[in-house]
């Protein structure tokens, strides 16, 4: 990642670049409004940040923060701000802004700020940025669309897609992203229940009401809504729902007074609304409210590139969790894990190989450890076989690409070139091995 650094003070510019620096961040040079937008337009990525001083020569950087999250610009945004400027830093806030430093402070606090910053979003992050299959490139441009409005989004996909992910990829890309992020199993909701759970309810309001009950859609105010499993509501849970979402207002049980909903909804389903519909198992008004806009979210089997990718960041991660040092997949695991139907998709694939990583002998995962069973289904027909092929090769180059890239930054140091890899230096020797990388 980067730091684009908008400072007018050319010195505490360049000391602020230097810092980030040593600490391995990329950064990027602004002095100024202008400059700045047209740096964000044409070189920022998805996961860089921007740290900003407040006054510049051609405004507040307010402004700035505004402009990139009404054109879709939701990185995170550090304001830096002298004492006097506090009142304009939380006005900051209110947009959008993940933190403000003060810049006396800059040396102790801006570091530990990104890190903070950098670690919330990775997990959840890399699961997402490491598929890059064309149809999931797609589905990133329409939630890059989607997220900054208010539009109802309907999620749609098979169990264990990643739909509770793209739902909370919206809500950080959204204008809404440092208010509240309230998720809703609806498949856990009783029907006598459900109207107290969203709505809240008076102390009194019925037998075991022994005190007042905020609600989802209070917890959520100002934020977003996810309600997975939409299918489970009751036929009366959906006519309150459908009655709030359109009135913009609801009332808690028991209460005497409505209150001001203003909440992004995002629901996600892996079922056949419109057959339910038909079932007369769910409403044709609430379905059509939800439509807003629909996403749906491709099945892993459809996604081939994207598979090998995944299986590393969970080897990556399972090896960190269970202190082990399991550097990679040999070749039949690889072609076993690009064969197989994943019909749990990416929930199986991370289950299958932390279980691989587990029981894994040696410093490769082999198809012995993926205890995967093949059926004839999973036999590759000629067309699947040269994908399968391809991503073989694309996956090697990948990997060598990534070795080769680190050493090279590291200007061969091995240290540091296995920290910035993310692993030890014995692993990264052992992929060098594997690979046959020479210093």
């Amino acid at each position: 990642m980067k730091v684009i650094v908008i400072e007018d003070n050319i010195l505490f510019c360049d000391y602020i670049c230097s810092l980030l620096q040593k600490a391995d961040f990329k950064t990027m040079k602004a002095h100024g409004l202008a400059q700045a937008k047209k740096m964000i337009r044409g070189s920022i990525h998805e996961d860089d940040m921007v740290l900003a001083d407040l006054r510049l020569p051609d405004g507040e950087s307010t402004a700035l923060l505004k402009w990139m999250r009404d054109n879709g610009y939701m990185h995170p945004f550090i304001m830096m701000t002298n004492y006097e400027e506090i009142h304009s830093a939380v006005h900051a806030m209110k947009l959008g802004a993940e933190d403000f430093i003060l810049k006396p402070l800059v040396e102790d606090k801006l570091l530990p700020a990104i890190r903070k910053i950098k670690a919330a979003n990775d997990t959840f992050s890399k699961v997402i940025y490491e598929r890059r299959s064309a149809s999931f490139c797609e589905l990133n441009q329409y939630i890059h669309l989607v997220a900054p409005t208010d539009m109802t989004v309907l999620i749609l996909g098979n169990t264990g897609t990643g739909k509770e992910h793209l739902a909370n990829k919206i809500h950080r890309r959204s204008l809404r992203a440092n208010k509240p992020y309230i998720k809703v199993d609806c498949g856990s909701l009783s029907k006598d229940l459900a109207a107290s759970a969203f709505f809240g309810h008076v102390k009194g309001a019925f037998t075991g009401a022994t005190e007042e009950k905020a609600g989802y859609f209070l917890e959520a105010q100002g934020g977003t809504l996810f309600m997975d499993e939409v299918e489970n509501l009751s036929i009366e849970t959906q006519r309150m729902l459908l009655r709030a979402m359109e009135e913009r207002s609801y009332r808690p049980v028991g209460g005497k007074q409505d209150r001001r909903m203003d909440v992004r909804i995002i629901a996600a389903t892996n079922e056949d609304l419109f057959q339910a519909v038909a079932e007369k198992r769910f409403r044709k008004d609430l379905l059509y409210r939800f439509h807003d806009f629909t996403i749906t979210v491709p099945a892993l089997q459809n996604c081939l590139e994207d598979i090998l990718p995944l299986a590393d960041f969970f080897r990556e991660q399972s090896c960190a969790e269970l202190r082990k040092e399991v550097v990679g997949f040999d070749g039949p695991a690889k072609e076993m894990l690009l064969g197989y139907s994943w019909p749990g998709n990416v929930r199986q694939l991370k289950q299958v190989v932390y279980a691989a990583v587990l029981i894994c002998k040696g410093n490769l995962i082999t198809p012995d450890f993926l205890r995967l069973k093949q059926t004839e289904t999973d036999a590759p027909n000629s067309a699947k076989k040269k994908k399968i092929d391809k991503c073989l090769q694309k996956d090697e180059k990948r990997n060598i690409e990534q070795i080769k890239t680190a050493i090279s930054i590291s200007k061969g140091n091995l240290t540091q070139a296995a920290a910035l890899l993310g692993i030890s230096r014995p692993t990264l020797y052992k992929k060098m091995s594997i690979h046959g990388i020479s210093k």
